[in-house]
């Protein structure tokens, strides 16, 4: 269950564009350029370490090194003494416009290696404004998911409580279909259902959260193309966009169904 942070060489061998030193030259003369690699420098002062990193393909060669990203951090404490879950503190940024920096919260879950993005609903996502104000919204956002770490501990094992029947887990599979699955691409919900470990066969909602998250991202779920009568297999999601998106999505839905379950369930943290 342990692992290391990722130091500063490791991180330009894995994503060098952390370290571009300058915009696109799309980007207009107003945009004020902020290196990722200073602001993952200053998380890092404030006891957050790197622990993972993403970067988008591109298709255009001239993108290479400005493309989207994302870098997930824990905290010092989760890094000396993990747990099952830890809260994680999400980075994205681009260097061509095409993804806003920012920073979310997260949730890693060790059994499954998930890396769930939290919903705007429960923490809301802080802009890293490109325009000034740096340090401020930067320390900020840092300050407040680590505030709320204990908060959203709670909320996972709340969502551990509350248990499934048959009928409520397949609603849920059906809902989370339209966050991966155009409307001409038909599936079986209840493949999404599908455990992939013996530690998965469980009702609760929080595993069952897991269990659709990791069937959308990670593909090989089989369907037919209404449009064409065609069969199609899904692939993996490498797109940090749409994967961020189709996270807080099933977030969202399991806040719903937490709130019907149980009157006193709290949706923001």
């Amino acid at each position: 269950m342990s692992v290391n942070p990722i130091n500063t060489k490791e991180l330009e061998i894995l994503a060098p564009t952390l370290f571009t030193q300058e915009p696109h030259s799309d980007t207009s003369d107003k945009y004020h350029f902020i290196k990722t690699i200073d602001v993952i420098e200053e998380i890092k002062a404030n006891n957050w370490y790197p622990v993972s990193v993403k970067v988008s393909n591109v298709r255009d060669i001239e993108k290479e090194g400005f493309q989207q990203h994302c870098v997930r951090f824990r905290h010092f404490e989760d890094l000396l003494n993990p747990k099952d879950n830890a809260v994680e503190l999400l980075l994205f940024n681009s260097h061509d416009r095409s993804k806003a920096f920012s920073i979310s919260a997260g949730i890693f879950r060790f059994v499954c290696a998930n890396g769930l993005v939290i919903s705007d609903s429960v923490f809301e996502t802080y802009k890293i404004k490109h325009l000034g104000d740096k340090d401020n919204d930067v320390a900020n956002a840092v300050a407040n998911i680590t505030a709320i770490k204990p908060k959203l501990m709670e909320k996972i094992n709340k969502l551990e409580s509350i248990t499934l029947n048959q009928s409520e887990k397949e609603s849920f599979a059906k809902y989370s279909i339209p966050l991966r699955f155009e409307e001409h691409l038909e599936i079986n919900h209840n493949d999404l259902l599908i455990p992939h470990r013996v530690e998965d066969s469980k009702d609760d909602l929080y595993t069952v959260l897991n269990v659709i998250q990791e069937n959308l991202l990670r593909g090989n779920i089989s369907g037919i193309n209404k449009d064409t009568k065609r069969r199609f297999t899904s692939k993996e999601i490498t797109s940090i966009s749409k994967d961020t998106e189709v996270n807080k999505g099933i977030w969202d839905i399991a806040e719903k169904i937490a709130s019907i379950k149980d009157s006193n369930y709290l949706v923001a943290a």
